[in-house]
């Protein structure tokens, strides 16, 4: 490989979801590409290979679904009670999950060209299904769906990116792996390359446009505790070891604005003994997301979160905090037999961290580091706190809550009577950080004084601005596709211009 020149208009740092759908995108628009991978190919696709494959988009009903999943078939439908995600919900859920914070103008374009995008994502190969045990409960003979996400990728991350890299290939996309970027190369005109790393050597690889995508700072033990605070250097994470915030770094060198919620992360329930990084054999199976059906238990003995203050589906991203804040780090689901056969598959993996036990006095026993006798105490309370005469329905909000504990669960307080009672450890794991790059909506990332950075482009999750303080479930992923694909598109558009 020449130190001088790539034979690219267009170079994408990062092979991950929004990364392929930059690179596809920009050739789809005329231009030549190059990616650049940091990891082996045996661990590409960063943090989009662990996902499980949820991706939020607007849509009004069965046809609009119909159009993404065109094998569904009416016998189907007739057994499906279906959830919307309009427009004006999507935008809602982001500004009401956000605190109102997300960058308005990037929100109009993540909301309004979602449903596009993943049709367009379906026209490059990529598959979709109904999200069966993930969003939807059998009530009543019918599955009904509930947290405004009825659809999924088919085979979750691995089959994503062997789809997107299936048609990267068959459109004559080159990726270099094992080649991580260094520095931007730039002039007085602009980012005209990257310096990178390749089989041992330095290249200066030229080009007429660069798109970063490659990932946050999730995997960056020294910068999550400079910006999200103490411990985090601690935190389990979720997906790929090679998220360390170079693409950030890179860009903030030459004068980037930095923008976002530095101190806030997508942070979930994660197994406690799981490895420090993602696990590619097992995926995203380490998460455990139905504790709005138990109690949460700290190391005191002790509830410390409303379990059932909405759907995980709006909750799960920022309780992995709450159990970071305990004392050691972790915490304890607990669950009877009234509520465990709504678990999903990923608490019935090998690689768990479990307790069993006939009584709560035998389980205290066995629940690790926890105070035993404040547990039973807990419990008790829980169990006999006044309820209203409401039946629990796992669908909806159902407001089987209690009163009068110093923290009431609001919604599917069911009593903990039915053994054998099961519980499971699980401390914080980081999906990805919040902090980022400023973009326009034409996907340039923009310099301290608000102005573009010519030849710069950027998507996905080192782009700040859209999530804060919390994120609502596959969201992450069709943000990543509808700006990777604006920048590609924009990249080409900009190498053709004059």
């Amino acid at each position: 490989m020449s130190t001088e020149t790539t034979d690219a208009d267009v170079i994408v740092v990062g092979v991950g979801n929004a990364a392929m759908c930059a690179a596809l995108s920009a050739r789809e628009h005329g231009a030549r590409v190059l990616v650049l991978e940091a990891a082996p190919e045996d661990q590409r696709g960063g943090n989009s290979a662990y996902t499980g494959g949820m991706i939020r988009h607007v849509y009004r009903g069965v046809e609009d679904l119909r159009q993404l999943i065109p094998d569904l078939t009416d016998q189907e439908l007739n057994n499906i009670e279906l959830d919307t995600n309009t427009e004006a919900q999507f935008f809602d859920d982001m500004g009401r999950l956000t605190q109102y914070r997300c960058d308005p103008d990037l929100t109009e374009v993540l909301v309004r060209q979602s449903f596009d995008t993943v049709l367009w994502m379906r026209r490059k190969g990529v598959r979709f299904q109904l999200a069966y045990g993930r969003r939807a409960y059998r009530v009543d003979g019918k599955f009904k769906f509930f947290g405004r996400g009825a659809a999924q990728i088919w085979g979750g991350g691995p089959e994503l990116m062997k789809a997107l890299h299936t048609t990267a290939a068959r459109e004559n996309i080159r990726v270099l792996y094992e080649a991580p970027a260094m520095s931007l190369l730039c002039d007085d005109r602009g980012v005209t390359g990257v310096r990178a790393k390749y089989q041992g050597r330095t290249a200066d690889l030229r080009a007429k446009a660069v798109i970063l995508a490659s990932g946050g700072f999730s995997a960056n033990a020294e910068m999550r505790a400079r910006y999200l605070g103490p411990n985090w250097d601690l935190a389990k994470v979720r997906g790929t070891q090679f998220n360390t915030g170079k693409g950030i770094d890179m860009a903030l060198q030459i004068g980037a604005m930095p923008t976002g919620h530095w101190s806030g992360a997508h942070a979930t329930e994660w197994d406690m003994n799981a490895p420090p990084f993602g696990d590619l054999t097992v995926g995203d199976s380490f998460q455990k997301h139905n504790y709005p059906f138990c109690i949460y238990i700290n190391a005191k003995g002790e509830r410390f979160v409303d379990e059932g203050a909405d759907f995980h589906t709006f909750t799960y991203a920022k309780y992995g905090r709450e159990v970071l804040n305990q004392p050691g780090m972790f915490a304890w689901q607990v669950f009877d037999q009234t509520v465990t056969h709504l678990l999903m598959d990923d608490y019935r993996i090998k690689r768990i961290t479990k307790a069993v036990g006939n009584t709560f006095e035998e389980l205290a026993g066995k629940l690790d580091g926890v105070n035993g006798r404040r547990f039973l105490e807990t419990v008790n309370a829980y169990n006999n706190a006044p309820r209203p005469d409401v039946p629990f329905n796992p669908n909806i909000l159902d407001g089987l809550c209690t009163r009068g504990l110093a923290i009431d669960k609001s919604n599917w307080a069911t009593r903990l009577e039915k053994p054998p009672y099961h519980a499971y450890g699980v401390t914080c794991g980081i999906t990805f950080t919040f902090g980022g790059l400023k973009i326009n909506t034409s996907a340039q990332v923009e310099d301290t004084a608000g102005r573009p950075i010519s030849g710069l482009y950027a998507a996905g999750e080192l782009v700040g601005g859209i999530y804060y303080h919390n994120y609502g479930s596959g969201s992450g992923l069709i943000s990543g596709a509808v700006f990777g694909r604006i920048a590609g598109r924009e990249a080409a558009g900009y190498i053709k211009a004059p």
